[in-house]
């Protein structure tokens, strides 16, 4: 079971890594586009890591808005309310497209996503060493 749960950290690590690198970029249209295709696939490796750690925990959840709130309920992420947020933008980002709201994504993502996400990374990483 240690290896799944190392190749969900990887998978979340690497595509965190890519969106840190997106984000890294001039602002053009064109890149904040990249950078939301890239946080969207942070977001589905990310609770798809949280849903096999919680797993592994005894805890099996059906939906990704079940699995945020019962990370949360464990610790695994600290602020319930933004990764439901998280959530809400990227149903938003997948379904519809305005640029207006793309920008105002791209600006929580900068602002607020990433430090979850980096939150987030750190603490399957320690998950990691103790089991």
């Amino acid at each position: 079971m240690k290896e799944v749960l190392q190749d969900k950290l990887k998978n979340f690590s690497d595509a965190l890594k890519r969106l840190k690198e997106a984000l890294k970029e001039k602002h053009t249209s064109l890149s904040i586009d990249g950078t939301i295709q890239r946080f969207e696939f942070t977001f589905e490796t990310a609770w798809k890591a949280l849903k096999k750690f919680l797993y592994y925990e005894g805890i099996d959840t059906k939906t990704v808005r079940e699995c945020i709130k019962k990370a949360y309920q464990t610790d695994y992420i600290d602020n319930e309310e933004i990764w439901l947020s998280i959530l809400n933008d990227r149903n938003l980002t997948s379904h519809i497209y305005d640029e207006n709201q793309a920008k105002a994504v791209y600006e929580r993502i900068s602002t607020q996503y990433i430090k979850e996400f980096e939150t987030l990374e750190n603490k399957l990483k320690e998950k990691i060493k103790i089991i």
